[in-house]
């Protein structure tokens, strides 16, 4: 919960701090810049998912691996206090090294608690999906009103003290948790400390080459987002075709794949909540109610409301459907669509608002509820079946997989950020809406054979 409220509070604010003026506490960025800033914090949260997972299954266990992680956020928090785009660079950075180690392995000690073909674990990782909601809801609401109603280093501070209370508590009551990660999976190999110090040689040689080149911004974006294709490929190619995996988890992991692409193509949609959502709230919706007025940051906190209210109701539904229950594809092509449809709300939204004027706070209102509903068909889902597809050995390291996909997805949210002022809003958002259109149709057709053809058909979301 602690460290989703950390993750969504500096989320929900932190465009507008790099946006605002040096004399209201922000840095006074360009929105380009703020953009790809953004896109490449919010992928980075992600993908150290990867490694965070690895070196747990490898090295750490699940326990201390997250404590690392909560210990790197805090950190990090601390550090946004301090003003300049060096320090906020370098404090992102611990953000998402923390993130990585953190939320990877909580979720893969979450499936450890479940027995193999337990029916409730859907509705085990859902009960968990409202705790890392309340965290997430409750944080634009502090982080929000503090920053943009007194000082962005009062949200920054807060989300480092709310982290270390979650250490505490953490450390306090895991005899709950039994034994399950308290040790890693697979004792590290000689080849796997063989991997662990070029990696850290690579990470070296990369922070050394960006302080002797000082990359600008958009160039450091652009060479990332092609470490990130290139990333991909590397991941699935060796699994699928190099990996010593039997037949069965070969195909496994071929509808991993599947869903992957899926999830890239969500978040890429979904996480615009902090980057172009969040400033058309900020510029371009009346942000009162009643005659209240409240801080625009404040509307991300209905994400995580309408999981809280929704989430047992999709809990039920599929322990509920049994037999009947639509397969994994299914469900991610319904996810599709609704965050499709969400934006087709906002490209109407910004049509009524044209090039000066506000619409009412309805219209964002509506946006989130479908996303919402659509995170329903896809995240907790999502997580749960990276639990049952992934061979046992690599758990943690396919965890980590599926948070490339939010990664990916994450910094091409981003991006469109960068070009908010560069296109008309209702193009910008029909855009968005008819490509998770397309691709959520595409999926739904191709759902049922593709599931038959892995040789998974039977694989349930519900199993």
């Amino acid at each position: 919960m602690w460290e989703r409220f950390s993750y969504y509070g500096m989320r929900a604010i932190l465009i507008l701090y790099l946006t605002a003026k040096v004399e209201v506490g922000g840095l006074n960025l360009d929105v380009l810049t703020a953009g790809a800033i953004y896109g490449i914090f919010t992928s980075c949260a992600y993908l150290t998912g990867m490694a965070g997972g690895w070196i747990a299954d490898r090295f750490l266990g699940q326990r201390k691996a997250i404590l690392l992680g909560g210990i790197l956020i805090a950190a990090g928090n601390f550090g946004m206090m301090v003003p300049g785009l060096v320090w906020t660079v370098t404090s992102l950075a611990f953000v998402a090294w923390g993130t990585g180690f953190l939320k990877t392995n909580c979720t893969t000690l979450v499936g450890a608690l479940y027995p193999v073909g337990d029916v409730r674990r859907d509705a085990g990782f859902s009960i968990y999906y409202m705790g890392v909601n309340i965290g997430a809801m409750v944080a634009p609401l502090i982080c929000g009103y503090l920053g943009q109603t007194i000082n962005y280093r009062w949200a920054f501070l807060s989300a480092g003290l709310f982290m270390l209370a979650g250490l505490l508590q953490f450390s306090l009551t895991g005899r709950y948790l039994g034994q399950e990660g308290l040790r890693p999976s697979t004792p590290p190999t000689k080849q796997d400390w063989t991997a662990l110090r070029w990696a850290a040689i690579g990470l070296a040689l990369v922070g050394l080459a960006i302080v002797v080149l000082r990359p600008s911004i958009s160039a450091f974006a652009d060479a990332f987002g092609v470490i990130l294709l290139l990333t991909t490929v590397v991941v699935f190619g060796s699994l699928i075709f190099f990996g010593d995996f039997t037949r069965e988890e070969k195909r496994r992991i071929q509808l991993i794949f599947v869903l992957f692409c899926a999830s890239c193509l969500f978040w890429s949609s979904f996480e615009q909540a902090g980057s172009t959502l969040s400033l058309f709230a900020d510029r371009s919706s009346d942000n009162s109610i009643f005659g209240w007025a409240f801080p625009s940051s404040f509307f991300q906190a209905l994400n995580s409301l309408f999981i809280l209210a929704l989430a047992p109701v999709f809990a039920w539904l599929w322990v509920r459907m049994g037999d009947k229950d639509p397969s994994l594809p299914t469900k991610f092509a319904w996810g599709l669509l609704l965050v499709a449809a969400g934006f087709v709300v906002m490209a109407f939204a910004a049509t009524a608002a044209g090039d000066s004027g506000k619409v009412g706070p309805e219209w964002l209102a509506a946006c989130y509820f479908l996303h919402s509903a659509g995170e329903l068909c896809l995240s907790p889902v999502g997580l749960s079946a990276m639990t049952k597809l992934a061979p046992p050995r690599i758990g943690g390291f396919m965890m980590g997989v599926w948070f490339l996909s939010i990664s990916v997805g994450n910094f091409i949210g981003g991006r469109v950020a960068s070009v908010y002022e560069a296109f008309p809003l209702p193009q910008l958002f029909g855009l968005v809406a008819g490509f998770g259109i397309l691709f959520g149709l595409i999926l739904l057709a191709f759902a049922k054979p593709a599931a038959r053809l892995m040789g998974v058909a039977e694989v349930k979301a519900s199993r």
